[in-house]
C-alpha cells in the first residue's frame, strides 16, 4: 500500500526538520538533461521531497545508457522524460513532475525555465552547457544555476568538488576529465558528481550558499 501524502511528508520532516522540509517541499527545480547526471540528480531531489521537478530532455533511453543512468532495461526506446516520470512517481508519488520532451536552445529557454526556482545543467555537450548557462544569465540573472563538468574515468572520487565560480553559478566535477578522452563514464563517479549537484541544490533551498 502506498503511504499517504501526509505520511510521506511527516516522515521527511522528521528526518530533515519541519522548517527545512517546508522549504524543500515548496521548491521548483529544473533538471536540464536527464542522462547520467540528470537522472541521478532528479532521483536524489525527489527522495528529498522537492515539491516540483521540471525534467527536460529530447532523447530516448538507449541500451548504452544503462551502465550509469537511472533507467530500466525494459525502458529502452522510451523517451527519457516518459521513463523518468514513471520512475520518479514510483519513488515519490506526490512530487509534481513537469516533463518537457524538447531540446533546449536560446529561443525556448526564456519560456521553458521562467517558473523554475533553481536551474540544474546536466548535459553531455559542452556547447549545450554554454548555451544554457549564458541564456540563464541573460534572461534570469536572479536564478541560481548548478552545472557539472568533469566526471569521466575512474580517477579518485575525491577530485570531484563543488566550486562557486560566480555569485549564482556553481560547478561540480573535477573540471578536467572528458568522455572524449577515451576514459569512459562509470556510474560510480557520475553519481558522485550528481550527488554534489543535488546536494548544492538542497543547500541553496535551505538558504546556505557556501560550498
Amino acid at each position: 500500500m502506498i503511504p499517504s501524502e501526509k505520511e510521506v511528508y511527516n516522515a521527511l520532516a522528521e528526518r530533515h526538520g519541519e522548517d527545512l522540509q517546508k522549504k524543500i517541499s515548496s521548491a521548483t527545480v529544473a533538471v536540464c538533461g536527464i542522462g547520467g547526471l540528470g537522472s541521478n540528480i532528479a532521483i536524489a531531489l525527489a527522495r528529498a521531497g522537492v515539491g516540483q521537478l521540471h525534467i527536460i530532455d529530447f532523447d530516448r533511453v538507449d541500451i548504452s545508457n544503462l551502465n550509469r543512468q537511472q533507467y530500466f532495461a525494459e525502458q529502452v526506446g522510451l523517451y527519457k522524460t516518459d521513463a523518468m516520470t514513471e520512475n520518479l512517481h514510483r519513488i515519490a508519488p506526490y512530487c509534481r513532475i513537469v516533463p518537457d520532451c524538447v531540446r533546449l536552445d536560446e529561443n525556448n529557454i526564456p519560456e521553458l525555465l521562467r517558473n523554475d526556482d533553481i536551474i540544474c545543467e546536466a548535459f553531455d555537450s559542452a556547447e549545450a552547457k554554454a548555451v544554457l548557462v549564458n541564456s540563464v544569465f541573460e534572461n534570469f540573472p536572479e536564478k541560481y544555476i548548478i552545472s557539472g563538468s568533469g566526471m569521466a574515468g575512474l580517477d579518485s572520487a575525491n577530485t570531484i568538488t563543488t566550486r562557486r565560480v560566480m555569485k549564482r553559478l556553481y560547478i561540480c566535477g573535477d573540471g578536467q576529465t572528458d568522455v572524449d578522452d577515451g576514459t569512459g563514464l562509470f556510474s560510480s563517479r557520475v553519481m558522485v558528481c550528481a550527488g554534489h549537484q543535488s546536494n548544492m541544490i538542497l543547500r541553496i533551498i535551505a538558504g546556505d550558499f557556501n560550498v
